[in-house]
C-alpha cells in the first residue's frame, strides 16, 4: 500500500522530493531508476513525474508512476491536467490510477498543446483545475491532491491578488497540498505565504527549487513557464555563458545559498527539479543544512 503524501505531511515537518519528467528515448527511460534510487537512498519523501503539456505523456507518466513505485516503495506524484481529456477521460484515467494503487496526483488545469498559443477547454471537459479536483474529491479519500502554487503569480492573472484567490479556490475544493512554480528570489516566496494565509490557506506549501548549469537553457525554460528571471541572476550567470565548469559551480553554489536561506526563513521542506539527473541535484542537497 503506497502512503499518501497527506500522511507523509502530518508526521515530518520537512520534506525533500525530487521531480522527474517522462524520457523521450528508451535510454533514458532505462536510466530514470537508476536516478530514483540514488534520490530514495538521499531520503527522498516522494518523487513526481510529470505529465507533457496538452497531457502528451499521459500514459507514459502512469507507466512510469507505477515502475518506480512498485520498485521502490516511495510515494510518487502522478501529475494530472484538464488538458486534451473530457470529463469521462478523466474519470476514467483516475479509475486507473486507483485500481493501480496511485494515490496521489498533482492537480492542474495544464498548459496549452504545443502550437495553441491560448489555452482553451475540450469539449465536455473543464475549464478550471478547481473543476478536476472535485472530480477526483468524487472518488472518496483514496487521493491526496496536491496543486501548484506560483509566487510570482501566474502568468494568465492580472496580479497576485488575483493568483491568490484562485489558490484559495483550489484549497476549499480539495487541495491537501502546494508545489511552487521555480523562482529565484526568495522574497517571493515569502510574500507569497503572507498572501496565502491572509486569504486562509493554511497548507503546507513547498518551494520549488532548480540548479541553473546552462545560461541560455535557463533563458529558455524561463521564458515558457513564466518565471522571472532577477538582475542578480544575470549578473551572476552571463559572463559565464559557455563555460560549462565555472557554471556548474555557480549554479550550485547560488542553489545551497537558496536553499539554506529559504529553510531559514521557515519553508517546510524543499522540492527538486532534478530534471531525470543525478547531478547536480545531489551536491546541492549534500550542502544544504537540512
Amino acid at each position: 500500500m503506497i502512503r499518501k503524501i497527506s500522511d507523509i505531511l502530518k508526521e515530518k515537518q520537512r520534506t525533500y522530493s525530487f521531480e522527474f519528467f517522462p524520457p523521450k528515448t528508451e535510454k533514458g527511460r532505462a536510466k530514470l531508476p537508476e536516478v530514483a534510487e540514488v534520490f530514495k537512498d538521499l531520503g527522498a519523501d516522494w518523487f513526481t513525474v510529470t505529465y507533457g503539456a496538452g497531457g502528451s505523456t499521459r500514459e507514459v507518466t502512469m507507466e512510469i508512476v507505477d515502475e518506480l513505485q512498485k520498485k521502490f516503495s516511495v510515494p510518487v506524484l502522478h501529475h494530472f491536467t484538464c488538458v486534451g481529456h473530457s470529463q469521462e477521460e478523466l474519470k476514467k484515467i483516475l479509475g486507473e490510477m486507483k485500481r493501480r494503487d496511485i494515490p496521489n496526483v498533482l492537480a492542474l488545469r495544464g498548459d496549452p498543446p504545443e502550437g495553441q498559443e491560448f489555452w482553451t477547454p475540450t469539449q465536455d471537459g473543464f475549464e478550471y483545475c478547481y473543476q478536476l479536483i472535485e472530480l477526483i474529491k468524487t472518488f472518496g479519500d483514496f487521493f491526496s491532491i496536491g496543486v501548484a502554487g506560483f509566487p510570482e503569480g501566474h502568468t494568465n492573472c492580472p496580479d497576485k491578488a488575483t493568483d491568490t484567490k484562485y489558490l484559495k479556490i483550489k484549497i476549499d475544493a480539495g487541495g491537501e497540498f502546494v508545489i511552487t512554480q521555480l523562482f529565484f528570489d526568495n522574497k517571493d516566496y515569502s510574500e507569497y505565504l503572507d498572501r496565502a494565509k491572509k486569504v486562509g490557506v493554511n497548507v503546507r506549501i513547498l518551494p520549488g527549487v532548480i540548479t541553473i548549469t546552462d545560461y541560455q537553457v535557463l533563458l529558455r525554460f524561463c521564458k515558457t513557464c513564466g518565471a522571472t528571471i532577477p538582475q542578480k541572476v544575470h549578473d551572476i550567470f552571463k559572463p559565464l555563458d559557455g563555460n560549462k565548469e565555472e557554471m556548474y559551480k555557480a549554479g550550485v553554489k547560488f542553489a545551497v545559498e537558496q536553499c539554506n536561506d529559504l529553510l531559514k526563513r521557515g519553508a517546510p521542506g524543499l522540492h527538486f527539479y532534478a530534471l531525470n539527473k543525478v547531478e547536480p541535484t545531489r551536491e546541492v542537497l549534500g550542502k544544504v543544512n537540512r
